[in-house]
């Protein structure tokens, strides 16, 4: 089988749909099909596994949904995209985000073999499909399959854009996340580790664990944050928060992170914190700390719940709540054996999104829908 896959964003940069797409690629090569992955890259030879990438467009740093997304924005794009579909014949092209502008748009609408398309948003705030709502209508029949990551991402997407959607999860390398291998020094002494990874953005909900660790320190006070994730230019005002509440002594942001060396960070953690307020269609964190055999502590929205079971692999509490994050904080601080049971528990059930078995999944849905097209092809 020849595949596609395609994202409008930048490859070069190691996120969450990049990881996915180089890990599909990487099990569907060793399992003898021949793949390729159309993405913009910023810096040239960008590789994971030795994947074959073939770079399209320059990506630009576009304010989206809380975040940034770094996505090509040119009107030569199509006739890159054409050049491409008539020299490699896919017979499924792959897109994850599939309405994200403008790489992914102009090869869904040029392609003429079996198009999929991933969703793997779930915004607070969905202006951006009302917006262009009655575009994306006429633009949905194009793809022949339709995969969520999560529940969350499925009921996101189908709100606006109804249809059938299979939910295929996010995977992680349970083999780099583990409980065994280097920790860094500095963070092996006695203290509590408590560990934040994410970007520094208002929606990972880092203040309110900055808050919550103050409310810890009343009566706990041994113990350290480290809050690992690119910074922006709210990491100033993280950094005077810390000050105010006198938490200078129990808090390290730690410089850029690469990421071969982030399975290290979970290592060294006692507790892992995500606190994030909204917006997230899955807990890839949550699964790398639960891979790492660590217990979590997390928000209770969509995306996270439904990889976090409460009271098994971690706790989940309100979003925004610094009290009950604080609670539930000193709750795995104070009681050892409940730390090694959640974060066994959670190791468990991490080894079900491991990428192979990710791979599969989504490998059966790619034979699915080619023997339907075969079928729809007699029977014209």
């Amino acid at each position: 089988m020849k595949i596609g896959l395609v994202t409008s964003y930048n490859y070069s940069f190691p996120g969450g749909v990049v990881k996915h797409i180089s890990y599909l690629a990487h099990y569907f090569t060793r399992w003898g099909h021949k793949v390729k992955i159309i993405a913009p890259c910023l810096e040239k030879g960008t590789h994971y596994f030795g994947e074959e990438v073939t770079p399209v467009g320059r990506p630009l740093p576009v304010p989206f949904g809380g975040s940034v997304a770094r996505i090509p924005l040119s009107p030569w794009l199509p006739a890159q995209i054409h050049k491409i579909l008539n020299q490699e014949k896919f017979d499924v092209i792959h897109l994850h985000e599939p309405f994200t502008p403008m790489l992914c748009v102009s090869m869904l609408l040029l392609s003429n073999c079996v198009n999929v398309g991933t969703f793997h948003a779930c915004y607070n705030k969905p202006r951006t499909y009302w917006i262009f709502k009655p575009l994306l209508t006429r633009w949905v029949p194009r793809l022949h399959g339709k995969i969520a990551v999560s529940q969350a991402a499925l009921d996101y997407a189908s709100h606006h854009l109804p249809g059938d959607y299979r939910i295929i999860p996010n995977g992680i390398d349970i083999e780099r996340f583990s409980a065994n291998g280097s920790k860094p020094k500095y963070l092996a002494d006695d203290k509590m580790n408590i560990l934040f990874v994410g970007r520094l953005e208002k929606r990972k909900g880092l203040s309110y664990l900055i808050s919550a660790c103050a409310k810890v320190k009343q009566s706990f006070p041994y113990f350290r944050l480290t809050v690992v994730g690119p910074g922006t230019r709210l990491r100033g005002g993280y950094e005077e928060q810390v000050k105010d509440l006198g938490l200078y002594e129990n808090v390290v942001f730690t410089d850029f992170v690469p990421d071969e060396e982030l399975p290290e960070y979970y290592r060294s953690a006692d507790i892992f914190c995500s606190p994030a307020t909204g917006g997230e269609s899955f807990g890839i964190v949550l699964l790398e700390a639960m891979a790492s055999g660590k217990p979590v502590v997390a928000s209770n929205i969509g995306g996270y719940a439904s990889v976090l079971a409460h009271g098994e692999d971690g706790l989940l509490v309100p979003p925004k709540d610094d009290d009950a994050l604080a609670q539930s904080l000193l709750t795995l601080i104070k009681d050892e054996s409940l730390r090694n049971a959640m974060g066994s528990k959670g190791r468990i059930e991490a080894e079900k999104y491991s990428w192979e078995n990710v791979a599969r999944q989504v490998m059966d849905f790619y034979e699915d829908l080619l023997s339907q097209h075969r079928e729809d092809k007699h029977y014209e």
